[in-house]
């Protein structure tokens, strides 16, 4: 089996940079793409440019968004994403500094599949990212459509 992309929108790139190292460390295989923003993230799903190449960027099979981003903030992405018919289907994980109850219930109400509150170390991110991996890509089954 393939491995399965990921798309994450977050806007800071020590972030982003923090998450590749994580996943590499925890041995995940996935392509992991990444946007800076929810605005991005909906031109990057629904093919605008620059995302329009599905050669280079690939339907994911999975989403990570932050909730506190410029432009168009997870929850409205959230929304957004789970209103469209053709990408209700993908799974979305909330990873945010956030740990905000009305957040977290909000997120699950809008139909977020989890919600992870970043951690303050790397060690720890990678250990959540081990458990991350281990869920989402040997334990359950995520639609193939992103194929």
């Amino acid at each position: 089996m393939k491995p399965i992309p990921i798309l994450m929108a977050e806007d800071d790139q020590e972030d982003q940079l923090l998450v590749k190292i994580a996943l590499e460390e925890a041995r995940l295989n996935n392509p992991i793409y990444f946007v800076n923003n929810g605005a991005e993230c909906l031109d990057y799903l629904y093919r605008r440019s620059p995302f329009d190449d599905t050669n280079a960027y690939p339907v994911p099979g999975l989403i990570i968004l932050d909730l506190n981003m410029p432009k168009k903030n997870g929850l409205t992405t959230l929304r957004e994403i789970k209103s469209d018919h053709d990408l209700a289907h993908i799974p979305v994980i909330i990873l945010t500094t956030s740990n905000e109850e009305s957040e977290v219930a909000e997120s699950y109400c809008e139909g977020a599949a989890s919600f992870i509150s970043k951690p303050i170390s790397l060690e720890k991110l990678i250990e959540i990212m081990r458990h991350f991996g281990k869920y989402w890509f040997s334990i359950v089954e995520i639609s193939d459509q992103h194929e």
